[in-house]
């Protein structure tokens, strides 16, 4: 764990380290557990108008937040990627991913909410739904490109 901030808390002994970071890792599923529970007690008891049920809800988003950009950016999850070749058949399995779950989740809306009866109707779930699935291929996307040039480098050396 050499590119983070919190190597300079752990201990130096790796067992120890592993250990630390498991700890931490438990700890901060249990809070995120525990602000998910007090959101939906909070909500439920004051009908949704408290502040610290949406703080607790910024809580939690964050913590979903930080450790999904850290993963994304971190470059590990595409290790298997090492040529050109490779590089543009996982780019293209991306975008097979995302219009697979925009038409997925095209048909779920429909399923849940039933076919608009106008054009205007139509609008908001097609656009949140298209937003939704760009945002899905932006991720994978960048994870893909970080996991790419880490995997060259990593052979370079």
């Amino acid at each position: 764990m050499e590119n983070s901030w919190l190597s300079k808390f752990l201990p130096k002994d790796e067992y120890k380290e592993k250990r630390m970071l498991y700890f931490i890792a438990e700890s901060a599923i249990i809070l995120a557990t525990l602000l998910f529970l007090f959101v939906l007690l909070n909500n439920y008891s004051l009908y949704g108008s408290s502040n610290t049920g949406t703080l607790a809800l910024l809580s939690l988003g964050f913590i979903v937040a930080y450790i999904l950009l850290r993963y994304i950016l971190s470059g590990i999850e595409y290790t298997e990627v090492t040529s050109e070749k490779r590089y543009s058949k996982e780019k293209k399995a991306i975008i097979n991913r995302s219009f697979i779950f925009l038409i997925l989740l095209i048909i779920a809306y429909a399923l849940i909410d039933g076919i608009p009866s106008d054009i205007t109707e139509i609008f908001i779930p097609l656009s949140s739904a298209f937003f939704i699935a760009l945002f899905m291929y932006f991720v994978s996307y960048t994870s893909l490109k970080r996991s790419f040039k880490k995997n060259k480098d990593i052979l370079d050396d």
